[in-house]
């Protein structure tokens, strides 16, 4: 049966990807995926055939591993942190279509609310929204609309994409939306370069995040009402010392 494998590779170190990825992509014939991502991990792979394409080329790069697929090569479908969220195993399936050729199978990976929350300290042991900031695909005013019902639940929040060269003012904007609602002092985080070269975790409050140098290697932690910081760590705590 022609297989196609949709892998999270985490955050691109090896110690952080599932034991049952890298099974799948030691045993696979072809690795496809956006050129970022495979050459995280293409080291680790030698003799692989690799397939690549650049950024907003997702659609192409899920045909071509459906189509190797089904020529006959066991493929890999690599995502950066899960396959699922905001990865490309949903694609995969829409571009399947109503068959069974190939056969798919989703292995999760960690997205960057993990690992980047381990970084920070447990900034998500409560309940927590996770939002894209990105416009490309969805439009800002439901954007808007999420940032401010989050923040009204008083949910801790993890912003993916928060800035790039084409949305240098995307997170200003965001902090904006939070204000709103939210006190400046709304303790938040940053992860940045998560597991790779260059990591950094820094703490500072939501008024302070609004003009901080924040890049698309960034991931971006705001916490709910009841978040603290202990010896420098972000923590949200759940309650138990309360029960």
């Amino acid at each position: 049966m022609n297989r196609l494998y949709v892998i999270g590779i985490g955050p691109g170190d090896h110690e952080n990807m599932t034991l049952k990825a890298d099974r799948a992509l030691r045993q696979c014939d072809l690795i496809c995926g956006y050129h970022v991502y495979v050459d995280l991990i293409k080291d680790l792979y030698p003799g692989k055939e690799f397939l690549t394409t650049g950024m907003t080329k997702e659609a192409d790069r899920c045909r071509m591993a459906i189509d190797a697929a089904r020529g006959g090569k066991t493929t890999c479908m690599v995502c950066s942190g899960d396959s699922s969220i905001y990865g490309m195993a949903a694609l995969i399936y829409e571009l399947r279509g109503e068959t069974d050729d190939p056969a798919i199978e989703v292995i999760p990976g960690l997205t960057a609310a993990c690992s980047g929350g381990a970084l920070l300290g447990a900034p998500l042991t409560h309940d927590f929204a996770v939002i894209s900031l990105s416009d490309r695909l969805t439009e800002w005013s439901l954007i808007e609309s999420r940032l401010t019902h989050a923040a009204q639940a008083d949910l801790s929040m993890v912003l993916y994409n928060p800035a790039s060269k084409s949305r240098p003012d995307h997170l200003k904007n965001a902090c904006d939306i939070l204000l709103r609602v939210l006190p400046e002092d709304r303790i938040c985080g940053v992860a940045r370069n998560i597991a790779r070269e260059g990591e950094q975790a820094q703490l500072m409050t939501l008024g302070q995040l609004r003009t901080a140098h924040i890049d698309m290697f960034c991931t971006v932690f705001i916490g709910n009402s009841m978040t603290t910081v202990i010896n420098g760590k972000m923590v949200t705590p759940r309650g138990y010392r309360n029960v």
